[in-house]
């Protein structure tokens, strides 16, 4: 077993990598960004390792730096969460090649699985039917065209190496054709590395389940259950229960044999996820994940199986404690993702946190990497916390789960816990019939239009001071050195006290603010990735003017009004703040 593990992550998932570690006696090593210097993570872990930047290129994404991290700690094994480089083969052969243990999947079968096309190809090969589709690149919206003229509109344009519902696209008709399958093309690029793109049937009522397998490296493969995700939003997961309210025992054990089924056929190891689409009784291959998912702590919960633990355990060297007929799974369990975004138009909400108080009580878990006085980044993922419940059943589950949404208090940044709780408490996922386009299609958000951001009465709403780097001289033993501290800038020996940054409290209509005026104004801080207008065009109200990236996703910002565009204040690739103007229409 290891004495010392880096987890080459941040948030929550670095914090449930970690307790499990020290549960286990394992020493661990954060790795953090410039941003990240005071995060949860880095408090909890026994070391802590700076990598430098703030971005994810400059930091989570910096193989050498994480390795050369790594070996300056002496960490034998590499654990890499999900996101980032879980799902990197390359960054799997250099940690291998660093002579460091890589608690993760064989680099060969992350090729296989990572890469959707191939992955379509070995599930064919496995016997494993995927969604109708193409096993080979699409160049050019000529094809997308002769793929939906052939197979039927619409038509999904998915990023090979794409996850998480980035890098995909839906094409309803020819005229849609060339800009989804740009857009997708671009988010592979600038998510993954790769804009390789494939074509797919889009089917219009389906069910999105997967199911968990664990695989050792003696020939041992297990499945573990299925998760139904079909609660989502812009592709986006935001509830996950296990059992699926669609799945009888016939077909998940069918759904289970044949995920064991592709797992040995690529000769996988440790944990793993196989997703499908269900739809009228039927499943079909739609990709791995070669790595642990956000979700798995719905499994554990059920299962009673800590999979982190049984993850480190297999990169061990490890045999499986258990084959498939002793599993017992027990009770419904479901996690509900709380994400910094507005509930009504699900767009991020970066800021700082003012009040946080989780939920507790039997049968309630609360994985987060955040807390009183965070700050919520543009730069990383918007998930805050998941809180997950288990229940005897799924009714009792789910009243569990509404009373500890009712429970959890944060303020200061917007949340998705409004539109959670009417998931949740809706009689459509009462009845098991919430599809993969129910949140978008058929659920009503008007009712939280007018919520405000909430303020906690305890804390005066200013944001931390800012913090200086200063170096300073100590002395260790007989040895000196020079240490960078950062300090609050009043501490930091300047003539003047700095000025204090106020948060302004705004309502979730601020983002259309200035449209009388015909200026046009971003909702969130981000990046901007394109501008879709020029000086001069004739724009319409809702129509699309500009990309904004903002905390791993596209956003589209709209014009406010009829006109032409009087003027564009920002470039592509200007790091913008919310309220701030893009461009001018009259």
């Amino acid at each position: 077993m290891f004495d010392k593990i880096l987890i080459a992550n941040r948030g929550e998932i670095a914090i449930r990598v970690m307790r499990t570690c020290r549960e286990m006696g394992i020493a661990t090593v954060a790795v953090y960004s410039d941003f990240d210097r005071e995060a949860r993570h880095v408090l909890y872990a026994d070391e802590a390792m700076h990598l430098g930047g703030n971005t994810p290129a400059e930091s989570y994404l910096n193989t050498d730096r994480i390795i050369a991290a790594a070996r300056e700690t002496g960490a034998q094994a590499i654990h890499p969460g999900y996101g980032f480089l879980a799902e990197n083969s390359g960054f799997a052969r250099a940690v291998r090649e660093a002579g460091i243990t890589w608690i993760g999947p064989p680099p060969e079968a992350i090729d296989q699985m990572g890469d959707k096309v191939s992955s379509r190809k070995v599930a064919i090969a496995a016997a494993v039917d995927p969604v109708p589709g193409t096993t080979e690149a699409c160049m050019s919206s000529d094809e997308v065209i002769a793929f939906g003229t052939e197979n039927g509109w619409p038509v999904a344009i998915k990023a090979a190496y794409g996850g998480g519902g980035k890098g995909l696209r839906v094409a309803h008709s020819e005229e849609e054709a060339a800009e989804a399958l740009q857009g997708a093309q671009r988010e592979g690029e600038a998510y993954f590395g790769n804009g390789e793109c494939y074509l797919e049937r889009y089917l219009e009522r389906p069910h999105h389940v997967e199911v968990q397998i664990l695989a050792d490296a003696h020939g041992n493969a297990v499945w573990i259950g299925e998760r139904d995700c079909s609660a989502q939003r812009r592709h986006q997961k935001l509830v996950e229960e296990t059992p699926s309210p669609v799945v009888d025992d016939d077909l998940r054990t069918r759904m289970g044999d044949a995920a064991v089924r592709l797992a040995k056929h690529v000769g996988y190891q440790n944990a793993g996820t196989i997703e499908c689409l269900v739809q009228d009784g039927e499943f079909w291959f739609l990709e791995m994940n070669t790595r642990l998912q956000v979700e798995h702590c719905v499994t554990e919960m059920t299962a009673g199986i800590d999979l982190v633990s049984a993850q480190i355990r297999i990169a061990a060297g490890e045999a499986l404690w258990f084959d498939q007929d002793h599993l017992d799974r027990r009770g419904h369990a479901i996690e509900m993702r709380i994400n910094a975004e507005d509930p009504v138009l699900f767009l991020p909400s970066p800021g700082f946190i003012t009040r946080y108080r989780e939920p507790g009580g039997f049968g309630v878990r609360v994985d987060s990497g955040y807390g009183e006085g965070f700050e919520v980044s543009q730069f990383y993922d918007n998930l805050v916390a998941k809180l997950i419940v288990w229940g005897e059943n799924r009714e009792e589950a789910t009243a569990r789960a509404l009373r500890a949404l009712g429970e959890f208090e944060i303020t200061g940044i917007r949340t998705n816990i409004p539109a959670q709780k009417l998931i949740l408490g809706h009689d459509d996922f009462a009845a098991g019939v919430v599809t993969t386009k129910w949140v978008e299609n058929h659920l009503d958000l008007s009712s939280l239009a007018e919520i405000d951001v909430p303020e906690a009465e305890s804390v005066s709403g200013e944001e931390p001071e800012p913090r200086i780097e200063r170096t300073v001289t100590v002395e260790v033993g007989a040895r000196r050195y020079e240490v960078k501290v950062f300090v609050p800038e009043s501490q930091a020996g300047q003539a003047a006290a700095p000025a204090v940054r106020k948060k302004k409290k705004r309502g979730l209509r601020d983002s259309a603010a200035g449209a009388d005026s015909g200026s046009v104004t971003t909702p969130m801080q981000g990046t901007v990735l394109k501008i879709l207008a020029e000086v001069g065009d004739q724009v319409t109200a809702g129509e699309a003017v500009v990309v904004l990236e903002a905390m791993k996703m596209e956003n589209n910002i709209n014009a406010t009004r009829d006109g032409i565009v009087k003027e564009i204040r920002v470039a592509e690739g200007d790091t913008v703040g919310a309220g701030e103007i893009l461009l001018v229409i009259e």
